[in-house]
């Protein structure tokens, strides 16, 4: 028999080498779910990362182990691959003028913007996918944009249409920008092959077709159809292995970032791995079980941790401390424990409420009143932070050099019950005045600081919800791994 390499190893026959236990360690694999519909092996690459080979459908990692796996073998089921994306990825600015001239370009946006009815009602999201744009029509590019929009369910849904998108993008441009009927198909190749250079193309929603999201290849071949080049700018959805954001790299390339993507990258992931210190993080938001795997990796990397919103409930809970009426959630209590117990561990310093402002119904008109965190009353229920933890919060960001925010301090959809999360964003604001590194790392946190016009007052603003989280936490970003490497 052959002598093989490890490279050539599948994953059920790790058990029967000894030495893979060793190796597996000290490599320090963990192991991500990707959208690949199956896999038939794995094989090693650079020393650390999974190169893995599609192959039919709808398979899970269970069914690489045999019926009696051993204990190591099962505890790779609970484990995240955290691998590929610390590589730097080529981008826009490192092709050429030639590579450019008169090449017919998909890019991939993030023009999900919130509408109503036809009216736009924020551009923000088009307005940063400008500068791309923009240096594709300058290079004499001939542009196809493409986009989701929503979540239709499977065929065309006019509210879903992205034809006001292509309008506004038309006025913020200053030049036409013709709207295709569909995203594939004969009449959309025409529409291609007949673009002079600096055209612009938006196709229509991608969403539209189901093999969008499953990753379809026939869907991303037919996307790829007539392209010279990929470039990928949407990094709200880089954390989405979807057809047009990664599958239609298997047809084009070059597929390199754009603009908002390398900008995104560079912010976030100097945060994680080099940021300035001491390194704060805020963290908001009204669950525990949502934010666990962020907090998780910030133990690992911060010096600071803030803890606000509905989440905060959960861990004074945990603590044996009345909440009252507040959000809890009861199955996660653990969770809280465990990640106190982190923090210690790690020497971080995790800050919670001294104050709360706590209503006694979930209403905008409710009775309120300030209360320590540990007198919370049965029948009343926090809404925001109270005076003293913005206090105590201004005071533990004073020396700061990198504060990463996440999450809404209080329920600041509710007027009586933002002035927390709009305090904070003005503490971030007066920071970033004096030098300090500020994200606002997508969500809710986002909208706050743009309703507190303080946008322009802090370091970056991340256009990607879940895929800010998910980049915090050091998971793989299919759209990015993708991509050529730098």
């Amino acid at each position: 028999m052959p002598r093989r390499s490890t490279k050539q190893l599948h994953f059920g026959e790790l058990g029967t080498f000894p030495f893979m236990h060793l190796l597996f360690v000290t490599c320090s694999f963990r192991f991500h779910i990707c959208s690949y519909n199956r896999w038939k092996h794995v094989s090693y690459f650079n020393g650390k990362t999974l190169v893995y080979n599609p192959t039919t459908t709808n398979k899970t990692w269970s069914s690489f182990f045999p019926p009696k796996a051993n204990k190591f073998q099962s505890n790779i089921l609970n484990l995240h691959m955290t691998t590929a994306t610390s590589s730097k990825k080529k981008s826009l600015k490192d092709l050429s003028a030639a590579d450019l001239k008169g090449k017919r370009v998909l890019v991939r946006c993030d023009l999900n913007v919130p509408l109503d009815g036809k009216s736009i009602t924020d551009d923000t999201r088009i307005k940063a996918s400008l500068p791309t744009i923009q240096y594709l029509i300058n290079h004499g590019a001939k542009v196809i944009l493409s986009s989701h929009l929503g979540r239709p369910k499977g065929g065309f849904e006019d509210r879903y249409s992205l034809a006001p998108v292509a309008e506004r993008l038309g006025q913020l441009l200053g030049k036409s920008v013709r709207m295709a009927p569909d995203c594939i198909g004969d009449q959309v190749n025409n529409m291609v092959l007949a673009m002079n250079d600096g055209d612009i193309i938006l196709l229509e929603n991608v969403r539209f077709y189901t093999e969008e999201t499953d990753n379809d290849p026939d869907f991303s071949r037919k996307l790829s159809m007539n392209m010279d080049l990929y470039v990928n700018d949407a990094f709200g959805s880089a954390h989405r292995a979807h057809a047009s954001t990664e599958g239609v790299t298997q047809f084009i390339r070059p597929a390199v970032a754009g603009f908002l993507l390398e900008k995104e990258l560079e912010y976030l992931q100097n945060a994680i791995q080099n940021p300035e210190r001491p390194f704060a993080a805020i963290i908001g938001g009204s669950k525990v079980s949502s934010k666990i795997g962020v907090l998780k990796s910030l133990i690992e990397k911060c010096d600071v941790i803030i803890i606000g919103g509905g989440m905060v409930f959960t861990f004074l809970k945990a603590r044996g401390l009345s909440v009252g009426s507040s959000l809890v959630e009861e199955d996660k209590l653990y969770l809280a424990k465990e990640i106190e117990q982190m923090a210690a561990q790690k020497k971080v310093e995790l800050i919670f409420p001294l104050d709360l402002l706590v209503a006694d119904k979930f209403d905008n008109h409710a009775n309120v009143k300030t209360v320590s965190f540990s007198q919370i009353e049965e029948g009343w229920m926090g809404l925001d932070i109270g005076p003293a933890t913005i206090e105590m919060i201004e005071s533990a960001l004073a020396k700061c050099k990198t504060i990463l925010w996440n999450g809404p301090m209080g329920v600041f959809e509710m007027e009586n019950f933002a002035r927390g999360t709009f305090q904070v964003a003005r503490i971030l604001a007066k920071l970033t005045e004096q030098g300090a590194i500020t994200i606002i790392g997508g969500g809710d946190s986002v909208a706050a600081v743009e309703k507190a016009n303080l946008a322009d007052k802090m370091s970056h603003i991340s256009t990607g919800g879940g895929a800010s989280l998910e980049l915090i936490e050091g998971r793989v970003l299919p759209g990015v791994a993708a991509l050529d490497d730098a």
